[in-house]
């Protein structure tokens, strides 16, 4: 049967499955389940390999939830793999590979059926498939009772989640108990995905409520800890679990030298028939992405107390210390437990993987969050290490999604909020930004590319994505830095000017179209009541682009004042471009909106224009004229400006941020785990929660 088996097809029809599924009751301690456990198994290592596996068994699941409710197969399931799990820190330290993988093999058979049950039933009938046990015969002849009494509902389930939490503790990771962490996260994380498919507040969970108390809430700081290690240590998947064999060419971890005899031998002879695939497609570090992933989930839910439930996973994040820091401690005023780990590694892996959402995300949620974690980061001399792939996200915004884009700009906005940054990134010196295709950067500051990068993406939210707080967090993250702008290279000054142009042309091509709209209004006779509706449509909408762009210019106009007023002497290639190119300010000279900073600009070119007037030469060079720039800057009066407040802007995170994070997340777990979820079951994504909705603002 199984041992002659070629076809996922096969699965349906084999008689360890239909075993399984079927109406009879298998004892707890029956053979069967040695004989279950006791195969050869191709992993399924990415979502193409778990959509076949689960589409060959579908028909198989649904059977096996309707006579589970009879058999209570499911309960003894669970059963056999908390016993193993008892013996798992033992069996670890004394490399017992059989009896890991038998737990393994368990566990995902337990996480397959779990995920069926995710989908399709309701969260009380999910936990009775665990409650659920075989219908025993008593002395009279009658039936026991199905399920546990009703204040017993789900302890089964929180059984299994607090092992699995107690695995990714106590049990190490080596190469032969790898793939046991992998599916102890990818359990848990089915589990929590129940989220994705019901429509309900986190807190009326019942699983979630598991999480966030009781004895799974326990291991808080442990499991914290055990996780962040995973994403910080990156290992890669074991070599045994994803190189081909030489006969069949499948990826399959080979646990005994017998042939197994269990219906998942027929999963890999299934997949021994496919194209043998690329060692590199095979060696993510698959660990530290599902860890990175259940990191999100655990930290991102239960953030309101609603219910009295609160969150111990995102306290333990917030409070976290440095192992290397021998002066920090707990101190009498944290009461929340918590743990220490090396901020080195954590810097160094931020670093390294800093180019997908989740790991942008962990980075947000460390510097908002954490006030170690943040002073460390700041403290760092090579912070262009973790700049330089924010700069490289938001200058592939057309690559990137716009909730990837927010986190990488607001991470750049709460750094700039640090005055020892925005002068720190001028002092950094940085060569051949082979990204930056607008035109060879063979030498700039830190500080001048993150002006070049904001400006683009001001630029290109004008164009095509036409978000209002994109850009307003943007002229944020510049504002926060203009007054510390220090050696502008002349391509960025050049770009700040320009910018202005720009937006002043637009601001031109508006005032046109309102022109003509309101002339083509008065022309039109015989106006039907729909056509008047959609006129004052129209026009509302142009006002409301003509609002939004006067704030972009004002405030574009008072980066430029701030830079003139704190840092005239240091940046001559401003003065420059400003004076080549003041036409573009004089015409906002009495612009009610504009005429305070446009003054202020005025009386810098106005000192200038007249000192190189008094040169008595017409044809200075470039360099001449630079020259002269740096010798009056040294004589300018600062108090000839008038005194505007200090450019000075605060992130502050919404009321309501998970509205914003759980949709964001279970994307990122629906796209980024490995597993497939069946997208048109998914109500998550699509009740209220699309791509611009629920963004982040600046307060």
């Amino acid at each position: 049967m199984g041992a002659t088996s070629s076809s996922l097809s096969d699965l349906s029809s084999n008689e360890y499955l239909q075993k399984l599924a079927g109406t009879e009751a298998i004892d707890k301690i029956d053979p069967f389940w040695n004989q279950l456990l006791s195969f050869s198994f191709l992993i399924p290592i990415n979502t193409s390999d778990s959509r076949i596996l689960e589409e060959a068994t579908a028909q198989i699941s649904r059977n096996f939830a309707i006579n589970n409710c009879h058999t209570g197969n499911f309960a003894a399931l669970v059963h056999n793999f908390l016993i193993r799990a008892t013996e798992l820190k033992a069996s670890a330290q004394c490399e017992d590979n059989i009896f890991i993988w038998q737990t393994y093999n368990a566990l995902f058979i337990i996480r397959s059926l779990c995920k069926y049950f995710v989908e399709h039933l309701s969260e009380e009938l999910l936990l009775q498939q665990f409650d659920c046990k075989a219908n025993p015969v008593d002395s009279d002849g009658e039936s026991g009772d199905e399920h546990e009494s009703g204040d017993q509902m789900g302890l089964m389930a929180e059984d299994l989640m607090n092992s699995l939490i107690e695995l990714l503790v106590d049990v190490p990771v080596l190469n032969f108990t790898y793939a046991l962490h992998l599916e102890s996260l990818n359990t848990l994380l089915v589990l929590l995905s129940i989220q994705m498919f019901q429509t309900q507040a986190t807190s009326n969970f019942v699983l979630y409520r598991f999480m966030m108390q009781g004895k799974c809430a326990i291991h808080a700081p442990l499991l914290l800890k055990a996780l962040l290690w995973n994403y910080i240590n990156q290992e890669k998947c074991p070599a045994e679990l994803y190189k081909g064999s030489e006969e069949g060419g499948s990826l399959i971890v080979h646990l005994t030298n017998s042939v197994a005899s269990s219906l998942w031998s027929v999963v890999t002879l299934g997949m021994g028939q496919q194209e043998k695939k690329k060692e590199d497609e095979f060696t993510e570090t698959l660990l530290a992405n599902q860890s990175l992933l259940f990191i999100l989930v655990l930290t991102n839910h239960c953030t309101s107390c609603d219910r009295g439930l609160h969150n111990p996973y995102r306290e333990v994040l917030c409070s976290f210390l440095d192992s290397e820091d021998q002066s920090a401690t707990q101190g009498p005023t944290h009461a929340v437990a918590t743990f220490k780990i090396d901020f080195s590694k954590l810097y160094q892996t931020l670093c390294l993987t800093l180019r997908d959402d989740q790991t942008t995300l962990l980075l947000y949620l460390l510097i908002h969050r954490n006030p170690r974690v943040k002073d460390y980061l700041l403290s760092r001399t090579n912070i262009d290490n973790l700049v330089m792939p924010l700069l490289k996200i938001l200058y592939q915004a057309m690559e990137r999604n716009s909730h990837h884009i927010y986190m990488a700009l607001i991470i750049l906005l709460i750094l700039s909020e640090d005055e020892v940054f925005n002068k720190a990134i001028h002092e950094i010196t940085i060569k051949n930004v082979l990204w930056f295709k607008e035109r060879p950067l063979t030498e700039v500051t830190l500080g001048g590319l993150l002006i070049l990068v904001l400006i683009r993406t001001i630029q290109f939210n004008l164009s095509r994505m036409r978000d209002k707080y994109l850009h307003t967090n943007c002229l944020a993250a510049l504002a926060n830095m203009s007054s510390q702008f220090i050696n502008l290279h002349p391509f960025v000054a050049q770009k700040i000017v320009s910018l202005f142009s720009q937006l002043c042309k637009k601001q031109s091509r508006l005032i046109d179209q309102i022109s003509e709209l309101a002339t083509g209004a008065k022309q039109i006779e015989n106006k039907t009541e729909e056509n008047t509706e959609d006129k004052e449509d129209e026009s509302a909408l142009l006002l409301q682009d003509m609002n939004v762009l006067e704030e972009v210019i004002r405030m574009v106009l008072e980066i430029i004042n701030s830079c003139l007023a704190s840092s005239l002497h240091h940046n001559p290639n401003l003065i420059y471009t400003l004076l080549y190119q003041r036409d573009q300010f004089s015409l906002y000279r009495t612009h009610p909106t504009f005429q305070d900073i446009i003054q202020n600009i005025e009386t810098v070119l106005n000192y200038f224009s007249a000192m190189l007037e008094k040169s008595g030469r017409s044809n200075l060079t470039p360099n001449e004229v630079l020259e002269y720039i740096k010798q009056g800057s040294v004589k300018f009066r600062r108090e000839r400006l008038q005194k505007f407040p200090d450019l000075k802007f605060k992130y502050v995170e919404e009321d309501s941020p998970e509205e914003f994070f759980i949709p964001y997340i279970w994307s990122l777990v629906h796209q980024s785990s490995n597993m497939y979820f069946n997208p048109s079951r998914i109500i998550l994504f699509s009740v209220g929660n699309s791509e611009t909705e629920g963004t982040l603002k600046l307060v």
